[in-house]
């Protein structure tokens, strides 16, 4: 994932038909800023999406539909993240967990500091607005139960379905699912 720096934000979106039902995706300059499911909670900023047009959206297609497939573990798409410090450092601490496992809000807190809270870190989660490219669909409870996610959690226990087998194939997932 290339991390763009700010610029001069020329918005524009479309919707992409997937297995998971439609997708909202936003790009600014040639980077990607928002993937957003309907009833995407929290509600985004549909202001800021700028005019819909169905050019220059090609590589985040076929990437979206690789990886839904169970052909593609990566993202190689430029993003460019709006948020609070607090929530590109938990964004970044998602990022690096590794495909086709999960963490829980408390890993992520201890992996802050001392004194992050994970309620804190499951706001910041929930914030997230690159859902899937950034996957916060790992990000599951201390119990290993699934948790909210902007897309539902019957989305969320797809998304891990779909690692799941992906890495169990190659050999680099547990036969057992702990969610």
């Amino acid at each position: 994932m290339t991390v763009l720096a700010n610029s001069t934000p020329r918005a524009a979106h479309t919707v992409l038909a997937t297995r998971l039902g439609t997708v909202t995706v936003v790009r600014e300059e040639g980077a990607l800023t928002g993937l957003y499911f309907p009833r995407h909670w929290p509600r985004p900023d549909r202001t800021a999406f700028g005019p819909r047009t169905d050019e220059g959206f090609g590589d985040v297609a076929s990437q979206l539909g690789e990886y839904l497939d169970g052909d593609r573990s990566v993202f190689e798409l430029p993003v460019k993240i709006k948020g609070t410090e607090f929530d590109q450092r938990v964004w970044e601490l998602i990022s690096g967990v590794p495909y086709g496992e999960t963490t829980t809000y408390g890993d992520l807190a201890r992996g802050l500091g001392a004194g992050t809270d994970p309620r804190d870190v499951g706001a910041a989660v929930g914030r997230n607005p690159l859902c899937i490219v950034i996957p916060c669909h790992r990000v599951i409870g201390s119990t290993g139960k699934l948790t909210g996610y902007a897309g539902g959690l019957d989305r969320k226990r797809t998304l891990l379905e779909i690692e799941h087998a992906r890495a169990l194939r190659a050999g680099h997932a547990p036969a057992a699912r702990l969610w």
